[in-house]
């Protein structure tokens, strides 16, 4: 047989390539089922949102610590047994108003969980409320986990306690609280407590509530500079903002005025930079 013939030329080749180690490379696996082909979770995927998710939970929840940690320290004061203005006597007036109406048409006016509490000690409830929001609030915040449950429970803490607090709850970033953990509660899965849901993606619908409530909060803090104060159609509010003359304080008046024409157009402007297709790829987590 010829050194050279085929049949001999087979193991000449497999030798050497035992020789230098080289081996046929094999074929790549295709990815496993729920994994892109880098190997990555496919709710961890670019466009997914999953990290809009959880830092938008986090400083919700923050804001919550913050309100409920404020309610137990004040409410007593406020609104409680001995406070300016006692809920329980609000509740007994509300409650005499609507005296032909059915108890669920009373808590439809003014829906809030001290309508099922014990009267006689309201510091006590006041306390509770606020307890129980620090707890569920510290969770969410330090874990990062939620669910539907957990936030809705809060949004219903704080509603309660907003709807008996008079002229103390009465101002705008209550109600955007609100609004906000609203939109909170249908980011996360029913049941679910993980940071990283896997069959529950980022609702787009609720992302896109989010945008529509920064909208209307921007252009309605524009807005009511013109129709609240003249000031700021005059570019004379930084007048009134400093309390020392301007020779105190080192800022000439037409420098104040300069800066209130930059200052008031933008809250204007903003929305329309919040809803443009280049924010909207840049917030994509």
């Amino acid at each position: 047989m010829r050194p050279d013939s085929p049949t001999m030329a087979a193991p000449a080749e497999s030798l050497r390539r035992r020789k230098t180690g080289y081996s046929d490379p094999e074929p790549e696996s295709p990815p496993a089922p729920g994994r892109g082909p880098a190997g990555s979770p496919a709710h961890l995927h670019t466009g997914t949102f999953w990290l809009t998710r959880i830092v938008l939970l986090k400083a919700l929840a923050f804001v919550y610590f913050v309100a409920f940690l404020v309610a137990f320290h004040q409410n007593k004061q406020l609104i409680g047994d001995r406070g300016l203005l006692p809920c329980r006597v609000f509740l007994k007036n509300f409650q005499q108003y609507f005296q032909d109406r059915t108890s669920w048409e009373v808590f439809s006016y003014m829906p809030t969980i001290l309508w099922l509490m014990d009267w006689s000690d309201m510091n006590s409830n006041l306390d509770l409320l606020a307890l129980l929001g620090l707890g569920i609030s510290s969770f969410v915040l330090i874990t990062g986990c939620a669910n539907m449950l957990l936030m809705a429970a809060l949004w219903g803490l704080y509603m309660s306690l907003v709807n008996v607090g008079h002229v103390w709850y009465s101002f705008g970033w209550e109600s955007q609280l609100l609004e906000t953990g609203f939109l909170g509660i249908f980011l996360c899965p029913l049941w679910t407590l993980s940071r990283l849901p896997q069959h529950t993606p980022t609702s787009r619908i609720v992302l896109w509530g989010f945008r529509w409530l920064i909208f209307r909060i921007m252009l309605g803090a524009g807005l009511i500079k013109i129709r609240g104060d003249r000031c700021w159609r005059d570019l004379t509010c930084m007048d009134f903002h400093y309390e020392l003359p301007w020779w105190e304080v080192g800022v000439p008046r037409p420098q104040r005025h300069r800066t209130v024409s930059l200052l008031w157009p933008f809250p204007r402007a903003q929305p329309t930079h919040v809803s443009s297709p280049s924010m909207q790829e840049g917030r994509r987590g």
